[in-house]
């Protein structure tokens, strides 16, 4: 069946559509309710990121998981990771985050975790989904959910968060820049790395409401690179939003992505014998990253684009270590789900052992040139059907020939089509793609 409402990463849409609207979250918790637990009066652990809509959407999931009988535990601003963790470690039902993930402020979205802190398998979602056009029973009034706050839920994911590397590690003497995008890390992440030994200079840590991903953090780490030359840091730490991605800074200021950060982990765990299998990445990974992990017999496997994907094709494997380019690194043997603090406390951690800079960390892997071209789209596009679009790839193709690739894929996330071309020369591969781009929006303008 097709979700009429979840997409890759939860639900997500802009604040006052259709399924942004207190009407609708009041009856997705209610309706989630139903799904995710049983009878009696469970828990469900609730955290957001700094939106100002945060604010709003809590209030009418709260309502609508206490109409159901549902229990709510509140932690207020708190990364997607920390909310997996803790839904866990506090033996609560189910988890919820209110967060547009890398969005701007404007928009905004519900995820959920299960009791073990995993994202939901798609029919769990289509049951969700269907108990939404059931009519809206409310329990008897004693049985209504209540509500807590718990008070001591940033200090239990940063002992988490450190609990990740082993625990003679410090980082004495290393300077580093720690970007929070403004969003839910801003009150912990600089706390982990300064915990750890670290001197730590703060930026997109003053967060109103308004300004989350406002050119800062991993989709806009420039900043973060000027500021790293700048204070002649070690290291920057560029996340997101929510927390859960990942994007670095090396001392030269050169930025260093996903697929740079998943190739130092596995090489790492690889020399310390702790490599489990293999390692997943997505159809975006540069071929780079592949051919790296081929030289050291590291078996590697391309998932769909989405991190609920790579996890899945980890648990099929029985595999540690997946990620994105977009930043997106999960490692099993640590978390249950991608975290970008986690992530980066697995990078020091080599720098420490190692000696080495990030920048020399990274030279094993020489990335292929990719580019990535974001085509606005107000309708639905049937990208493999439509004449126009399927000619420019084809020409495409023909021109890279076995020295390249070409993927077009609809974002899950945002009202876009992704056109991405890798290949050997960069300055080609920029031309082809937006070859391949003018198409797409002339396609879309043709409807």
């Amino acid at each position: 069946m097709e979700k009429r409402y979840f997409g890759t990463d939860g639900i997500r849409g802009r604040v006052g559509s259709r399924m942004m609207t207190p009407e609708f979250v009041l009856k997705l918790g209610w309706a989630a309710g139903r799904v995710l637990v049983g009878n009696g009066h469970p828990s469900v652990l609730i955290g957001k990121d700094t939106r100002i809509s945060g604010y709003m959407l809590e209030s009418a999931l709260q309502a609508g998981l206490s109409a159901a009988g549902i229990d709510i535990r509140l932690v207020g601003p708190m990364p997607t990771p920390g909310i997996a963790y803790l839904t866990s470690t506090l033996r609560s039902s189910a988890g919820i985050v209110i967060s547009a993930s890398h969005n701007p402020y404007y928009d905004n979205g519900i995820k959920f975790f299960s009791g073990d802190g995993t994202k939901l398998p798609d029919e769990v979602e289509l049951a969700i989904e269907a108990e939404m056009d059931s009519p809206m029973e409310i329990v008897d009034s004693a049985d209504l959910g209540k509500a807590e706050r718990i008070k001591d839920a940033q200090g239990r994911y940063i002992e988490f968060c450190k609990s990740t590397i082993p625990s003679r590690t410090v980082l004495h003497g290393l300077k580093i820049v720690v970007d929070c995008a403004n969003g839910a890390t801003y009150h912990i992440a600089p706390f982990v790395f300064e915990e750890l030994g670290a001197e730590v200079i703060r930026i997109g840590t003053s967060p109103d409401g308004l300004n989350i991903n406002a050119d800062c953090g991993a989709t806009s780490p420039k900043s973060l690179s000027n500021v790293v030359l700048s204070n002649q840091a070690h290291i920057g730490i560029a996340l997101d939003g929510d927390g859960d991605r990942l994007i670095m800074v090396d001392h030269k200021g050169e930025i260093v992505d996903g697929d740079e950060a998943l190739y130092i982990i596995a090489k790492s765990t690889h020399e310390e014998g702790r490599c489990s299998g293999g390692v997943v990445g997505t159809l975006m990974s540069n071929l780079g990253l592949e051919l790296a992990l081929k030289e050291m017999d590291i078996p590697f496997e391309r998932a769909a684009v989405g991190d609920r994907y790579v996890m899945e094709l980890l648990k099929a494997k029985d595999w540690k270590l997946g990620g994105e380019s977009s930043g997106h690194i999960i490692c099993l043997d640590r978390t249950s789900t991608g975290d970008g603090i986690v992530a980066a406390l697995q990078i020091l951690y080599v720098m420490t052992t190692t000696g080495k800079s990030l920048y020399d960390l990274k030279k094993g892997m020489t990335k292929m040139p990719q580019t990535l071209v974001n085509v606005p789209m107000s309708s639905k596009l049937n990208i493999k059907d439509t004449p126009v679009i399927k000619q420019a790839v084809a020409d495409v193709e023909a021109t890279l020939g076995s020295e390249g690739r070409v993927l077009l894929r609809p974002s899950g996330t945002e009202p876009l089509v992704r056109v991405m071309v890798e290949g050997k020369e960069e300055r080609q591969v920029k031309v082809l793609a937006q070859q391949i781009a003018d198409a797409v929006s002339l396609a879309g303008e043709a409807i």
